[in-house]
């Protein structure tokens, strides 16, 4: 809906005037200091002064450039500034508009991981992490409803979301291969069933008729670096591998191939590639991993890590972030631990981002034809569905972890609280946090302050 003055009008803007790189520059930093609520919020904020406010894009490709983005692994809403900047304003306006989008959260993330690793034993800093983790397993519970309302429109959806779950949950299959087997299934249902398998469409019915600076760029026959030219996949593969991966290879190369360094550069390079559906479904394949098969850290602290990243501005994936300081910081080695936590978070952050850049590059000018490709939406569709079950397994996991003391395997690799470690102040705040956020309707930072409230007077009781 568009934006109105106080008298009731559409307020008069100047779409011919095509915004100039310092101006486009400003509008990304404000973007990237107020994106704050994850996805959603992040997408909306974007919508309202793009389209609404400025009218630099139209809403129909606006929305065209956003269903590419869900195409894509990573998060969407980052890349969707990378596509709208890169249209404006080529490669240094896609790359300006990513960073931007990136920065300020990724440094608030580096300062509170320090201050997390250097004062978390901390009374007053424990109590408030305590009620924190009862406020995230509220939001990973909404969540999982919110996903689940616009993924499982019916049987087949409903089956493939809960034979995720199983799959993660009791078979110990990986993320990546969970994401591989639901996108076949929805690729070769399409032919036989089309009607159960449906893209993910972001919003139905006939979009405002509107057109925006990008919009007359087009039909003035000014956007040229948009039509993909002959080699251009070549070139680019070209160019952003290297930029990608070089640094991953230098690090394993110097520091070994069993050193830290190597185990982040390549589990992080692993996950940009795997990471669809959004930060929530790969959190649970990256709790399991860092926390068993890597040693990183325990699950206490991937739940504060979560926390941390809600409060943030910026992608939610930016946890990841933590999760790379906690290890560099864990295995420094000869190394000065601040140092190699914060050496750990940059490889961590390159490893997680600049695909996002080479899928933008390489892809955008495709858009149109990967657009109205019926079968790899339905593809898409069968993966968010398939999110939904790995999610429902993240809920499950944080918990366990927050509520409960100790579990106990029984088999399978298949964990169940032990009763005797219920924590009744861990399942009272997690009770008034689902509270805050179902009924009260709570916003996502009111929550969570409220809650590390709550847990410091708790534990002072």
């Amino acid at each position: 809906m568009t934006s109105l003055t106080k008298d009731g009008t559409v307020p008069t803007v100047d779409v011919a005037a095509v915004p100039s790189f310092r101006e486009a520059t400003r509008l990304w930093a404000k973007i990237g200091l107020l994106s704050f609520g994850g996805p959603a919020g992040q997408i909306a904020l974007m919508h309202k002064e793009l389209v609404e406010e400025r009218r630099w894009i139209g809403e129909e490709r606006f929305l065209h450039a956003l269903n590419y983005c869900m195409l894509l692994p990573g998060p969407e809403a980052q890349q969707l500034a990378v596509y709208v900047g890169w249209l404006l304003h080529r490669t240094a306006g896609g790359l300006v508009a990513g960073i931007l989008f990136v920065l300020p959260g990724a440094l608030v993330m580096l300062g509170l991981s320090t201050f997390y690793m250097l004062y978390n034993d901390a009374p007053v800093v424990a109590a408030l992490f305590f009620g924190v983790k009862a406020a995230v397993l509220a939001v990973v519970v909404e969540a999982v409803i919110r996903i689940g309302k616009r993924a499982l429109k019916n049987r087949a959806m409903v089956a493939i979301a809960v034979a995720a779950f199983l799959a993660i949950y009791v078979a110990k299959v990986p993320f990546p291969l969970i994401v591989l087997a639901a996108g076949v299934i929805g690729w070769t249902g399409n032919r036989f069933a089309p009607g159960l398998f449906s893209g993910s469409a972001h919003g139905k019915g006939k979009t405002a008729d509107t057109r925006g600076v990008v919009d007359l760029m087009f039909e003035r026959g000014e956007l040229g670096h948009t039509m993909p030219k002959r080699g251009h996949a070549i070139r680019t593969v070209a160019i952003w591998l290297p930029v990608w991966l070089g640094p991953v290879a230098l690090i394993a190369l110097l520091g070994g191939a069993g050193s830290v360094w190597a185990q982040i550069g390549g589990f992080f390079s692993l996950m940009a590639v795997v990471t669809f559906g959004g930060a929530y479904a790969v959190l649970a394949y990256v709790a399991q991993a860092a926390v068993t098969s890597f040693g990183w850290l325990s699950p206490g602290q991937m739940v504060d890590g979560l926390g941390l990243a809600e409060t943030t501005p910026g992608p939610l994936i930016l946890v990841l972030q933590f999760v790379g300081f906690a290890a560099a910081y864990r295995h420094a080695g000869m190394a000065s631990p601040l140092l190699a936590g914060s050496l750990g978070a940059a490889l961590t952050l390159w490893t997680t981002f600049v695909p996002c850049f080479f899928w933008i590059f390489l892809g955008a000018p495709y858009i149109e034809q990967l657009r109205q490709n019926k079968a790899l939406a339905a593809a898409l569709g069968a993966i968010t569905a398939a999110v939904v079950g790995v999610i429902m397994n993240l809920a499950l996991w944080f918990a366990l972890h927050v509520v409960f003391g100790k579990v106990a395997s029984v088999g399978w690799g298949v964990e169940v609280p032990v009763l005797s470690s219920l924590d009744w102040r861990a399942a009272l705040l997690s009770a008034a946090a689902m509270v805050a956020v179902f009924r009260l309707k709570l916003g996502m930072l009111p929550t969570l302050a409220a809650s590390a409230l709550a847990g410091l007077a708790l534990l002072a009781l």
